[in-house]
């Protein structure tokens, strides 16, 4: 009756870690009132972009909805890798909320002043230097450059965040990736030891960051009280523990002295950010990254060009609260 499905999905696997997953889905053919409709699904191509972290998604047409079986398989790399790249053109904020919302339940951000109107779900962030003023002489004042999970002031914080490039600058502007899954498992048993049942407290501001955030209206700060998650967290969805740590947003150890404290947490920093655990992206117009905020810190490189434009698109995809 069909004429048979032709040209059945096939996979091929290979590379590091699995390597270069092929994934290609074929003509589908549909007999439909009598009449031969044929459906063409895509062809998507995910590949690994470092030993690190992090895939890159080729083939994919994402102004499109996706069919069920493609988010499946996003879904399965995103949690593989960590983090995905899905590479493209420039999406209109409602295009980018439903590529979004395939990875869980996108939500509005802290700071309202960024929302995209009938979209507020998105946020639009510029970080370009208008001005030689506007850029800081050390880049550690710019805020943006400390290694940082989004959101762990939030007391649920959420589980990925997705960064769609819209403008680029010609050179430097590159976002940062360390994989605290791989930090944690690298540990000495007694360091491990150690740390199991630690609290953190995480505020929307510490003393500890060179650099303050975004100032806050009187709401904003009624929401985002201090709120403690532990240092070694679960993930939810693979069980594997994890660093949880925020250079910005760590304030100190819960039952510890302040130097003690600071004296541990700057440890970990140092053992998190090894370059062996990092991915570095070059942004290409167009780019969507979605990283899980539950096993990477991130940072940006924040030397580019005074003039250049550097827009994103950013939204949020809710999580559960660490244990």
């Amino acid at each position: 009756m069909y004429g048979g499905l032709q040209d059945r999905l096939k996979c091929k696997i290979h590379g590091p870690r699995q390597g270069v997953l092929l994934v290609f889905f074929r003509k589908l053919v549909i007999l439909s009132r009598g009449r031969r409709r044929r459906k063409l699904i895509m062809a998507l191509e995910i590949r690994p972009l470092s030993n690190a972290l992090g895939a890159e998604v080729l083939g994919g047409d994402f102004a499109k909805p996706l069919e069920n079986g493609d988010i499946r398989e996003l879904n399965g790399a995103f949690l593989q890798y960590h983090l995905l790249c899905l590479r493209g053109d420039r999406l209109t904020p409602k295009e980018f909320y439903r590529v979004a919302s395939y990875f869980g339940t996108p939500f509005t951000e802290t700071t309202r002043k960024n929302w995209v109107g009938d979209v507020p779900e998105i946020s639009r962030l510029e970080s370009t230097y208008k001005t030689e003023d506007a850029r800081p002489k050390d880049p550690k004042l710019n805020r943006r450059s400390g290694w940082h999970t989004d959101h762990s002031f939030k007391e649920v914080p959420p589980k990925a965040t997705l960064l769609h490039g819209h403008e680029i600058p010609s050179s430097a502007g590159h976002t940062r990736f360390c994989n605290t899954r791989k930090a944690y498992e690298d540990l000495a048993t007694p360091m491990k030891n150690q740390l199991e049942g630690l609290m953190a407290v995480h505020s929307y501001d510490t003393k500890r960051a060179p650099a303050r955030p975004i100032e806050r209206t009187a709401e904003e700060i009624s929401e985002t009280p201090d709120v403690a998650h532990p240092l070694v967290r679960r993930h939810d969805e693979t069980g594997d523990k994890v660093l949880y740590f925020n250079s910005n947003r760590t304030d100190h150890i819960v039952g510890m002295e302040r130097a003690e404290s600071n004296q541990l947490l700057d440890s970990i920093h140092e053992h998190m950010t090894q370059p062996k655990y990092r991915y570095d992206h070059d942004w290409l117009v167009g780019d969507i990254i979605v990283w899980d905020n539950r096993c990477l810190i991130h940072s940006v490189n924040v030397e580019y060009p005074v003039g250049e434009p550097r827009i994103h698109l950013r939204t949020l995809i809710k999580g559960v609260r660490p244990n």
